[in-house]
């Protein structure tokens, strides 16, 4: 049994939550104590662990109340539907993060806010912004554009673009041929080198974003012919597909 106090440590919940979440009937203590502090037992921490983690996942608490109240409840299945919607919320993310850098190193202009949950934005930019502050793709992004010019920004754009150019030129080849390869890990290297570590992962992510559509899309064709970014998200899903068979 662990008394309020703890649990509110442990959890990183403060007290008047806790105290809450008995107010409302969505998390009873066990309990008291001699004194009137509240106890929670182990199924009480699992059921705060739900409560939590359905919050992170922005769930309204009278949602949350009815849920686990359900009888047809299922923890194992509801631990399994949570998974699911955080790797959703983490993809999200990192879609918003490679928008981002894509107007950065493309030079868009004109976005469509279609691709955004407007109900959302706000909520997005704030834990955009707390995750990002702490990983360290985003440290590596501060350090190394912290002194550059806006003329020194331009030129890398050019030299990033230059590449997209040289890919148009055999864009009517096979993406999987060296000269395609090549082309790919020259991309990632000039984004590992001037801005952040390019995981392939993030690479992948990168590419379904050229041939996206938009902007992006409408960009990139201009610089090396109309199918050139296509032809590029190809050659990257190659390359990345390669690199995982190795691994």
């Amino acid at each position: 049994m662990m008394t309020v106090h703890e649990v509110s440590k442990l959890a990183g919940v403060s007290i008047r939550t806790l105290q809450y979440y008995d107010k409302i009937g969505l998390l009873h203590p066990t309990g008291y104590t001699d004194a009137g502090y509240r106890l929670y037992d182990d199924t009480d921490l699992e059921r705060l662990q739900h409560i939590l983690l359905f919050r992170e996942l922005e769930f309204p608490l009278k949602d949350i109340k009815a849920i686990i109240n359900s009888p047809d409840f299922d923890r194992g299945k509801a631990l399994e539907q949570q998974i699911r919607l955080l790797k959703l919320k983490k993809e999200h993310i990192e879609n918003l993060m490679n928008f981002a850098l894509g107007i950065k190193m493309l030079g868009v202009r004109h976005m469509d806010f279609k691709v955004f949950d407007r109900s959302k934005l706000d909520e997005y930019s704030k834990q955009a912004k707390e995750l990002y502050g702490n990983t360290p793709e985003y440290k590596k992004l501060q350090e190394k554009t912290k002194n550059r010019t806006k003329e020194e920004d331009n030129l890398l754009a050019d030299r990033f673009m230059l590449l997209f150019r040289e890919a148009g030129e055999i864009r009517n080849t096979d993406p999987a041929s060296p000269e395609a390869q090549s082309i790919v890990r020259r991309i990632q290297d000039f984004i590992t080198e001037n801005l952040y570590t390019c995981s392939d992962k993030i690479l992948s992510g990168l590419g379904k974003m050229y041939s996206g559509g938009g902007d992006f899309t409408k960009n990139i064709d201009e610089y090396g012919g109309e199918g050139t970014a296509e032809f590029v998200d190809k050659a990257i899903q190659i390359y990345c597909e390669k690199n995982e068979e190795v691994e």
